[in-house]
């Protein structure tokens, strides 16, 4: 079976707030977190690699850990601005890499919690999270996506949907 890669950020789980800041389609945090997981379970296999863009839980350790060993695929994060912990925090809870600061994967995706600069001239693509639903902030361009959970109907999106949005080669 052909794995998948899947991309999501700022699922701020158990983070009250954010259903107010956002306007997120939730009464309460636990209608919020369970609908996240039940979207991430529905789309990602155990299989499949997901990319976590930052701000994963408001939570503390055990049930971050226990969210994060709910969520189907193998977690890979990019730490966010609310993620203040050490890499090895996030590793305890399940996530099999932690990167504290941007990636690129194959040679031309940089991958970022919060936006990076891009030109036309730049041979990169930036997906990238933090901004929510910030009108100033396209959902997609030639050359970068954001993966908001707010943006993506609150479930994680497949590298292949972004790159046929983007209307990139594979």
């Amino acid at each position: 079976m052909k794995k998948e890669m899947y991309f999501i950020a700022d699922t701020h789980f158990g983070h009250e707030n954010i259903i107010a800041y956002e306007n997120r389609p939730f009464d309460t945090v636990e209608e919020m977190d369970r609908v996240m997981i039940e979207n991430w379970n529905t789309v990602v296999k155990a299989e499949d690699e997901v990319f976590v863009l930052g701000d994963f839980s408001f939570y503390g350790k055990d049930r971050t850990t226990e969210i994060c060993r709910k969520l189907n695929g193998r977690k890979i994060f990019v730490m966010g601005n609310h993620d203040t912990n050490e890499p090895d925090y996030y590793k305890e809870c399940g996530f099999q890499q932690v990167n504290p600061y941007p990636i690129i994967i194959d040679e031309f995706w940089m991958l970022s919690h919060e936006p990076l600069y891009i030109n036309s001239n730049m041979p990169y693509a930036n997906l990238y999270g933090h901004v929510h639903s910030n009108p100033i902030y396209a959902d997609y361009s030639k050359q970068s996506f954001c993966a908001c959970v707010e943006r993506i109907d609150y479930t994680p999106i497949s590298f292949s949907n972004i790159k046929q949005l983007m209307k990139v080669e594979s």
